[in-house]
């Protein structure tokens, strides 16, 4: 990506529409917007802020379309370069041929997610509200078009910018120690030193720990809802779905398939995977289906065990209960509207963290999405607008930093040198300038922003 390039690209998704955009941004963008377009009242294309009605012109002289153009002069844009967007009708044709005019006069196509990068390198935005573009874009729930808008708004960089100015002060007091002073750290200082800096630490330990929520916000969960047949697995899934999307019957092993179904639970994103009725039997078809859902509850986040709250528990319910992993298994006792009989043989250790629930009549419904929130560690932080954490590295740098943090914190502890101290310090900073793209490499930007779409 050379940054000195003209780039144009299509900004709306493939596909007919009534509005169709494309857009130029660089030192060229007003030359070859002049070229190619004419505005209605004759007038010149290059008053900033305005929109312009006109006339795209192909180089024979006839027009491709009316559209409507803007100019975004430089600072003042996304990019923080010149900008010109043609609203154009939204045809994938007209599109194509308006932007063939675009690149023939001296633009190239841009790559993905270079206009994003090209605002943050114009520090009009950080690696965070960068990365929160992409996040807005992909968003399927409302919840994550609200976590996506926070940190595009720089939600993060505000909650970092103390512990930044922290770790700042005291690089710069300890510097001044050694320039100035010859002895080590007093114990005056010493206290309200280790102070700061284990709040500090405390405030990234924090944010650090909203990743649970934030990695859930961001890709969601798979949740496998197993038992043996009958139980109510398929009227379950349906409850959770919200629509007759499974077919129950009262028919045992009326499942004999993996159901997969995407829902949102709390504003997250859920692949639900219906599974078929597992027990032991000799048919082979549902031999196959049974395969099937073994490898559904390995691969899941959390696999939801049905069992039937009306009848005492079988063998199969028995076997299942061995062999789903307890840190990724609820237990859900379903048909409670009917009289109750399970517990006469539930383990105690089960039954006191089972959830109860109808399928039919949806109580206890508000129970177990908030039990699944709680067994995944996100519970409680749903409705916080403080901000959240949702992507790996950033995860990774902040555990980079309180590592570099804490050890700092032991040396002062110990009395050790100063300069010791500031080498620790100074790695903090630096691994804390990963989150918003300071101490990035040019390698990792690309990889970073390779992954958005063209046009943004």
């Amino acid at each position: 990506m050379n940054a000195d390039d003209t780039i144009a690209a299509i900004s709306t998704p493939p596909g007919r529409g009534g509005i169709g955009i494309v857009r130029i941004s660089g030192a060229a963008s007003i030359h070859i917007a002049s070229k190619i377009f004419h505005t209605e009242s004759g007038e010149p294309f290059q008053a900033p802020n305005r929109a312009y009605a006109g006339r795209v012109a192909s180089p024979a002289g006839y027009y491709l379309d009316q559209c409507i153009a803007t100019y975004f002069k430089a600072p003042h844009s996304y990019t923080g370069e010149d900008v010109i967007e043609l609203c154009c009708h939204g045809s994938p044709v007209v599109l194509r041929q308006v932007l063939d005019l675009v690149l023939n006069n001296g633009a190239r196509t841009a790559e993905p997610g270079e206009f994003t990068l090209r605002a943050f390198l114009h520090r009009r935005i950080d690696l965070a509200q960068a990365q929160a573009v992409r996040d807005l874009i992909d968003s399927q729930t409302a919840f994550q078009a609200r976590v996506a808008m926070r940190q595009l708004e720089g939600s993060l960089a505000a909650s970092l910018s103390p512990v930044k100015q922290v770790l700042i002060d005291t690089i710069v007091h300890l510097e001044s120690s050694i320039e100035f002073v010859e002895d080590d750290i007093s114990p005056e200082t010493r206290a309200p030193l280790l102070n700061n800096l284990r709040r500090t630490r405390e405030t990234l330990v924090n944010l650090e720990r909203s990743f649970a929520l934030g990695r859930l916000v961001r890709e969601g969960f798979d949740l496998a809802i197993v038992g043996r047949p009958n139980v109510g697995k398929s009227s379950v899934f349906n409850r959770l779905v919200g629509t007759e999307r499974a077919i129950v019957t009262e028919i045992p092993g009326t499942t004999r398939d993996t159901l997969g179904e995407t829902v949102s639970i709390s504003g997250i994103p859920v692949r639900l995977i219906d599974t078929a009725g597992i027990r032991e039997t000799t048919d082979l078809v549902e031999s196959i289906g049974i395969s099937r859902s073994r490898r559904a509850i390995a691969d899941a986040d959390v696999s939801l065990l049905v069992l039937d709250r009306s009848e005492a528990l079988t063998s199969d319910d028995l076997n299942l209960l061995e062999a789903v992993p307890k840190e990724s298994r609820l237990v859900l006792m379903n048909k409670c509207d009917l009289a109750s009989a399970s517990e006469m043989n539930m383990p105690e250790e089960i039954a006191a963290g089972a959830i109860s629930m109808s399928a039919l009549t949806g109580y206890g419904f508000d129970c177990l999405t908030a039990a699944l929130l709680d067994r995944l560690g996100a519970n409680g932080l749903v409705d916080e607008d403080s901000a959240i954490v949702t992507d790996a590295r950033q995860q990774q740098a902040l555990r980079h930093t309180m590592g570099l943090l804490s050890n700092a914190i032991a040396l002062i502890e110990a009395g050790e040198l100063e300069e010791i101290v500031l080498l620790r310090l100074k790695g903090a900073l630096s691994a804390l300038g990963e989150l918003t793209g300071e101490t990035l490499t040019e390698d990792i930007l690309a990889q970073i922003f390779s992954t958005f779409c063209i046009g943004k």
